[in-house]
Order: structure tokens, then C-alpha cells, then sequence
């Protein structure tokens, strides 16, 4: 089965081709990175537009690099939240339009259902490999949730953050540090080249609890920046490089410490035979390499490539909600802020 996989919630234009879940015959991400980096953010009226002008020469290219053409294509599946309402709006009217014209059946994916089942891509089968229930931690610059994945398509929510993203936590770092947007790679750059020296930052927890809140290590960081004088950032005054690479890695342990103490303590609470890593923020090599190194059980990564955002990862869910027998959608709306695992 050839699934056209199209992923817009946020600011990268994917598609993809993936052929029975597993197989990746394409997978075509434009990113919008470049044009949002001098607001230091995500500008949700840019991302939309330029969804609008990238979407159909991706989905072009997609089929030309699996040699296909629509024909080819048995289904199309489409993330239909949650992320931007504008984004979303985009991929879903055009994964509609396809469809009709095309005469093929549509789904939609939750975002973060795509996220889980990156990690059946490239021959990682969780499920053969290690087997059910499997914790998946899925972090990025608008979620960090803890979902045990009790059977497939079969979720629980047990953990997620009450304030601030992982992601948004490291972009809201960087600009305090003058680094550049995304702030997670820009960070774990810097960090590489730090002797931690540094008194660590806190590691904010909440008791009795798998939740997570990452607004108070922000704020410490910015007390500390006030502190050494170089925070509010002027013309005159700014970190110096040793300042930089110190606080980077001092972010990035307290970031990567909060998120394995959760994952592990989740692992624990619910007999976990392994666990899938997933998200943008999953990219993080430190994170990656402490998460195999922590764990009692087998971790299942997707290459960075397919932790950020990509079209890979929705065709890919789609598959096993089809072989489930989940019918087409075709009134389907964007939900901005759909949930998964909830009862």
C-alpha cells in the first residue's frame, strides 16, 4: 500500500510516499526555518502563506522521487492537528482537493500519533523488538508529552508539560544567550565546546507526578544572565563566549535531566519494555546518547531526520489506522488543538 503522506502544522511543507508503513519510497520537507529566524520565532500568518505556495511542488516532487504518479497512490492522509490553525487549514483543504480529484480516500493523523510511529520507519519495529506497553516521550517546541502506547493505536497520556515545551524552553534560551532560531540546534552547538564550570541550574519536578514545567529553569536562567550583566541584551553589553557555551550546556543538562528522570520513572511506574523517543527536540544528540545510556530497556530513535517534522512519519501512521479499518474522512476538519491519549 503507497500512502501520500502531507504534514503542515507547524512551518515545514512535507510530503512523503510511504509504502506499507515502513518503507520510505520519498520524503520532501521545505522548511520555513530561514524566513522565521529574524522574528526569533514562529509568525503563524508567514507559515500559512508559505504553505499555500510550497505544498503542491512538494507533493509534486514526493511522487517524482518515489517514480510514481498519483495513480500510483492508494490513500491520503493528512495531519489534521493539532499545531497552527492556519498551517493545518492549508494541508488539510489541499489533501481534500487531491483526494476528490484523484479519487482517493483520506485520513487524518494526529501530529503526535506521527511522532510515535516514526519509529517504524527504517526497520525499527518496536513492536517485533521489544514489544507492548512502550513509553513515548515526544518533545518539540509546542509539546513534551509522555505517552504509553499500551497496544498500536492505543494510547494513554500520562505525562505532559504544564508550562513551556522543551522547544520552546531552548528558543526562549537562546534569545537570552543571543543565539539564533531554532534555539535547541543553536544551543546544543554552543554547548559542545563548554568545560561545565558552571553551578548547575535547577531541575524543576512536581511531585507525585509524570508532569512536567519548564518555566521556572527559563526564569532561572534568566536571573543568573541579569546577574552577570548581560541580560537585557543592548548594543553595549552581551555574553561573552565563555558565558555563552557555559550557559548552553548548563540548559541543555537541565533540560535532558528532566526529561529521562520523567521517561524513567514512567518506564518503572508501568512495566515498560521499551521506550520511543520522538519529536523535534528528540534530535538533540546529548538527549539521544543519555536517554541509550539511562534506560534498562531498548530505546528506539527515528534518525534526526525523522524526529523533526516530515511527511514520513503521517504516512506512516496512516497505514496501520487503515489496516485498523479507519474510513475515509473527507469532512474532516483542522483541529488546532486535538489531544491523543485522552479518556
Amino acid at each position: 500500500m503507497n500512502v501520500l503522506g502531507i504534514e503542515t502544522s507547524c512551518d515545514d511543507t512535507a510530503a512523503a510516499v510511504i509504502k506499507d508503513g515502513r518503507i520510505i519510497k520519498s520524503n520532501v520537507v521545505a522548511s520555513q526555518s530561514d524566513m522565521h529566524k529574524k522574528y526569533g520565532g514562529i509568525i503563524p500568518e508567514i507559515a500559512s502563506r508559505e504553505h499555500f505556495t510550497a505544498l503542491i511542488p512538494v507533493v509534486n516532487e514526493a511522487l517524482e522521487q518515489a517514480s510514481l504518479t498519483y495513480k500510483n497512490i492508494d490513500a491520503i492522509a493528512v495531519t489534521n492537528g493539532p499545531g497552527l490553525a492556519g498551517s493545518l487549514l492549508i494541508g488539510v483543504n489541499s489533501a481534500k482537493g487531491l483526494a476528490m480529484s484523484w479519487d482517493k480516500p483520506l485520513i487524518g493523523i494526529n501530529h503526535l500519533e506521527g511522532h510515535i510511529y516514526s519509529a517504524w520507519l527504517e526497520d525499527l519495529e518496536p513492536d517485533q523488538n521489544a514489544g507492548f506497553p512502550i513509553v513515548c516521550l515526544i518533545a518539540s517546541g509546542g509539546h513534551t508529552d509522555l505517552i504509553l502506547m499500551k497496544n498500536h493505536l492505543e494510547y494513554q497520556l500520562i505525562g505532559k508539560t504544564r508550562d513551556d515545551a522543551a522547544g520552546e524552553a531552548f528558543d526562549k534560551a537562546a534569545r537570552v544567550l543571543g543565539l539564533g532560531f531554532p534555539g535547541g540546534p543553536e544551543i546544543q552547538k554552543m554547548s559542545e565546546a563548554a568545560k561545565d564550570e558552571l553551578d548547575p541550574l535547577p531541575r524543576p519536578e512536581i511531585k507525585a507526578s509524570l508532569d512536567f514545567s519548564f518555566s521556572g529553569l527559563k526564569t532561572a536562567l534568566v536571573r543568573r544572565a541579569e546577574s552577570e550583566g548581560f541580560y537585557p541584551m543592548t548594543d553595549s553589553n552581551g555574553p561573552s563566549h565563555y558565558q555563552t557555551t557555559e550557559y548552553s550546556f548548563a540548559f541543555q543538562e537541565a533540560i535532558v535531566d528532566c526529561l529521562l528522570r520523567n521517561t524513567k520513572k514512567a518506564v518503572s511506574e508501568n512495566s515498560a519494555k521499551a521506550v520511543i523517543l520522538g519529536g523535534g527536540v528528540a534530535a538533540n544528540s546529548r538527549l539521544r546518547k543519555r536517554m541509550n545510556d539511562i534506560m534498562d530497556v531498548p530505546v528506539f530513535t527515528p534518525r534526526p531526520g525523522l524526529c523533526t517534522d516530515n511527511g514520513a512519519m503521517i504516512g506512516a501512521a496512516a497505514f496501520f489506522n487503515l489496516q485498523n479499518g479507519l474510513p475515509a474522512q473527507l469532512d474532516m476538519d483542522a483541529v488546532p488543538n486535538l489531544r491523543i491519549g485522552l479518556t
